[in-house]
């Protein structure tokens, strides 16, 4: 009998990440923040770099941000950058404390020659960003709510020539859009509709009448924070029940466990960018 996981095809992935050197929950500006609960950078630095061969051992090219003192928050590399087409539209932080990110994140792009345009607008890179480059011709997922300006929809429209779609988040839990909603491959995405207000709820319904619906328990253990190849589902070790959804639907799970960093409200997805040319 033949496999259902053999009719997914994983595709070879570039990402950028930072290690958690400088980790910590110096301040709160989400629900999972707790300044009075310590951290163990020492466990945070080998769960991150886990997570780093995990991804090189699946086929995949990964680059390191250095990390830099006082910015504690620059594991969550997703943030800094939304990658389309090798266009890198940059960040703009809501919250000071994670404003000087940016800078960092931009200049890795101008480094590394991928063109990058400066944002006008408040947005958290791939944080609040999906693409999904075999749905309905191309699309970007957008989400806003709580972090990015839904202004900054439209600027990254003209900046990636993509056509965005907007989905308003309801939940302060999930802060972020890659804390809803995941791409499962080029086509196909898993979320967690209660997230997402009624109106985003029947947009995404009719975008992806065949998504992997997740429930609260599948997105309060971070399982819609991962990261996929379009075979290879990397995901939190605690959404293990996530992991049996996405199994079914004929993906392999790849479990990670990331304790330390879900102290900053992060997992998976938000420690890695995907830079696509």
């Amino acid at each position: 009998m033949v496999s259902v996981n053999q009719h997914r095809s994983p595709r070879k992935r570039t990402y950028l990440m930072c290690p958690p050197e400088h980790f910590d929950v110096a301040y709160a500006i989400n629900p999972w923040m707790d300044t009075d609960t310590p951290v163990d950078t020492e466990i945070a630095v080998k769960q991150w770099e886990r997570l780093r061969e995990t991804l090189v051992e699946l086929g995949h090219t990964v680059h390191v941000l250095a990390p830099e003192p006082g910015l504690p928050d620059m594991v969550f590399a997703a943030n800094g950058a939304f990658v389309v087409d090798g266009t890198a539209y940059g960040a703009r932080f809501k919250h000071q404390q994670r404003a000087a990110e940016a800078a960092a994140h931009h200049a890795f792009y101008e480094a590394n020659g991928w063109s990058f345009v400066a944002p006008a607008e408040t947005n958290e890179g791939e944080g609040d960003f999906a693409y999904l480059p075999e749905a309905h011709g191309g699309i970007v997922l957008a989400g806003y709510g709580f972090r990015t300006e839904p202004t900054a929809h439209a600027e990254a429209q003209e900046v990636l020539g993509r056509p965005v779609v907007s989905l308003r988040l309801v939940d302060p839990r999930f802060y972020h859009l890659d804390t809803a909603l995941a791409a499962l491959d080029d086509r196909t995405v898993t979320y967690y509709p209660n997230a997402f207000s009624v109106g985003a709820q029947r947009v995404l319904a009719q975008l992806f009448p065949d998504a992997v619906l997740a429930d609260e328990v599948d997105a309060l253990a971070f399982g819609l924070n991962l990261v996929s190849d379009g075979r290879h589902v990397v995901l939190n070790s605690e959404a293990t029940a996530m992991a049996d959804r996405v199994a079914a639907a004929g993906y392999t799970p790849v479990p990670v466990e990331l304790s330390e960093l879900k102290k900053g409200g992060g997992s998976v997805k938000c420690c890695v960018a995907e830079l696509r040319p």
